[in-house]
């Protein structure tokens, strides 16, 4: 988390540490130091951004999983295009990382 905080602030920064320890921060190749405090300041902000890739890879997954019934040849019912629907909304209007972890998934129609 320290690296993509860093990376938020300075995309081109260049830096090591050790054992994800902020304490142990080396900065390289002239690139200026950022305060510890900015970059905890960052966390929260990366652990949203990380959970939300996370909920977006498992949307993508279930609907891949249907794709094939949204095929030109096929007629998709009514419940399966309100289901794929929700998946695409389910990221509308999270905001925090407690949103996210209280998605209700929708229910996969039979047909």
């Amino acid at each position: 988390m320290i690296g993509k905080a860093i990376k938020k602030i300075n995309p081109n920064a260049q830096f090591s540490y050790k054992e994800n320890n902020i304490n142990t921060i080396e900065w390289h190749n002239g690139t200026t130091p950022i305060s510890k405090a900015d970059i905890e300041a960052q966390f929260p902000i990366v652990e949203f951004d990380m959970a939300m890739a996370d909920l977006r890879a498992k949307r993508n997954k279930l609907l891949a999983d249907t794709d094939y019934l949204a095929l030109s040849d096929n007629t998709m019912s009514a419940e399966m295009i309100t289901y794929r629907q929700a998946l695409r909304d389910i990221t509308n209007g999270l905001t925090t990382v407690d949103d996210v972890e209280a998605v209700v998934w929708p229910t996969k129609p039979t047909s």
